[in-house]
């Protein structure tokens, strides 16, 4: 009883020395962290926040449990992990701090929040069925396209090199988009919630050198989108017309409409099927490395 009325003397002591100094200090943190959560939420920094919780508590119980080497080599993890974020995150930590400077004073309160509609498997099946058919129609003219459907890795920093479209997903919209000379075709497409979110995205190129000679720039760059992300990546040749699907680093080639659609459906809507890449191309697709 006397500790908790001496923390509770501790609280109006604090109270009333609480002046519209610290009001305001307490709203610019809370504005600051909001944005961060905001960008890491739209952003592969996210994935990184979780990894870096995950080695922060590792310390704790380390320290907790008094584990000197585990201690010292998460020590030195922490002490040039920061110079190795900075390095590696350059290009979002830029536009995160363009955006700032692009934006009104307005954008940086917490209270500007946007309500997200929940994805349901009946949107997603939707979304997937009319990008099926509308890719179905670009190969059989030969016109090539490249659809990336965001998952867990939030693609902000390729969002942003597009422009932002936020409309039903729609064979027709596909088509139009793809069509040749359109002022988008040559870019990426971003499926981000079952809706064509953005296109006329650049995506980043694949590093690996062992990719056959015979791939033009879609594929390397569904690839290289594929290495860099959990995304899933449709890709159809605008040579040959081929349907071909990036993901994990690997390519599958030569499938056809509804073997894709069916991909799709595993990939995208998990809980409905286990999402096991190794099993998904028994028949009706070739693996490119």
């Amino acid at each position: 009883m006397g500790e908790f009325a001496f923390s509770w003397n501790n609280i109006l002591n604090v109270l009333k020395t609480f002046g519209i100094w610290d009001l305001i200090d307490i709203i610019i943190i809370a504005a600051l962290l909001y944005r961060v959560l905001m960008f890491a939420a739209n952003s592969r920094a996210g994935q990184l926040i979780k990894g870096i919780s995950l080695l922060l508590l590792m310390y704790i119980l380390a320290a907790a449990f008094e584990l000197k080497t585990t201690s010292y080599l998460l020590e030195q993890v922490f002490s040039f992990g920061i110079i190795a974020v900075v390095v590696v995150f350059q290009p979002e930590l830029r536009h995160a701090l363009e955006s700032m400077g692009k934006s009104k004073l307005s954008n940086f309160t917490f209270f500007n929040f946007t309500t997200e509609k929940e994805d349901d498997d009946t949107v997603i099946r939707d979304c997937i069925s009319e990008v099926v058919e509308g890719v179905t129609e670009l190969s059989k003219h030969d016109v090539g396209a490249l659809i990336v459907f965001e998952r867990e890795t939030k693609l902000g920093e390729i969002i942003s090199t597009g422009t932002i479209v936020n409309a039903d997903t729609s064979k027709e919209i596909i088509g139009n988009i793809f069509f040749h000379n359109a002022p988008l075709h040559d870019g990426a497409t971003v499926i981000r919630d079952g809706r064509v979110y953005a296109a006329g995205c650049f995506l980043p190129l694949s590093q690996n050198y062992d990719i056959s000679n015979m791939l033009g720039t879609r594929h390397r760059a569904a690839l290289g989108m594929s290495e860099n992300s959990d995304a899933v990546t449709v890709v159809v040749s605008e040579e040959t017309g081929v349907i071909s699907m990036a993901i994990n680093g690997n390519l599958y080639r030569d499938l056809t409409p509804s073997l894709l659609k069916k991909r799709l459906e595993e990939l995208l809507i998990p809980e409905k099927t286990e999402p096991v890449v190794s099993r998904f191309f028994g028949k009706g697709g070739t693996e490119e490395k």
